[in-house]
């Protein structure tokens, strides 16, 4: 009897894109904590402010689901998507401060290879999502999954072959765990985006 009374759809892709944007925002400032090892703790906060905004855009946007009576999109869907999305904004924070908390102030070639796939990655989801509201775009989406599910697989060499090397020549056992600790967390970025390309997938399919 009330749905007639709920919206009918909600502007559910703006916030996608806002939130994809963040994601984006923060890779970069990661990155670049990443290639400077200088003035980490401000580059640490910054992205612990892009992540609280993201964290906004997330509640806004379940938030917004509970109030719409039809959605552009399985109402599970768009649940999935903005908690992935939300996840991927969390790694990159937990990295950062990650290396501000153990004061990491040379990291390797390695790490920043990773922190580039990261941005790489990140790229691709906001193109994804930002294409997403509409399915005349089902072939560009699902060619830009690959794309991710490609670079996914790029960073868990990266990470193998770095945590290998640090076995194989790292003296110092704390340095050895502070840098371990960053690679997986840094490849984990990639696992998330990799999830949002799945869940991103499967709405092409479903809505094909």
């Amino acid at each position: 009897m009330f749905s007639r009374f709920m919206p009918r759809e909600g502007k559910f892709f703006d916030l996608f894109n806002e939130h994809a944007a963040l994601i984006l925002e923060g890779s970069r400032e990661l990155a670049a904590l990443i290639a400077n090892g200088d003035d980490l703790e401000r580059r640490a906060r910054n992205v612990e402010s892009i992540e609280k905004r993201g964290d906004k855009i997330t509640r806004s946007t379940i938030e917004l689901l509970h109030k719409t009576f039809i959605t552009p999109i399985d109402r599970d869907d768009i649940h999935h998507l903005i908690s992935e999305m939300d996840n991927i904004l969390d790694l990159i924070e937990d990295s950062a401060q990650l290396i501000f908390l153990y004061d990491v102030r040379v990291l390797s070639a390695e790490a920043k290879k990773l922190s580039d796939i990261c941005v790489e990655c990140c790229e691709k989801v906001k193109s994804a999502v930002g294409l997403l509201s509409s399915m005349d775009n089902g072939d560009a989406i699902m060619a830009i999954c690959h794309d991710i599910d490609r670079l996914e697989s790029d960073a868990d060499h990266v990470m193998r072959a770095a945590i290998g090397r640090l076995f194989r020549d790292e003296p110092d056992v704390k340095e050895l765990i502070k840098l371990r600790t960053v690679y997986e967390h840094l490849e984990t970025v990639t696992d998330h985006c990799e999830d949002v390309a799945n869940i991103i997938q499967g709405i092409v399919i479903e809505n094909a």
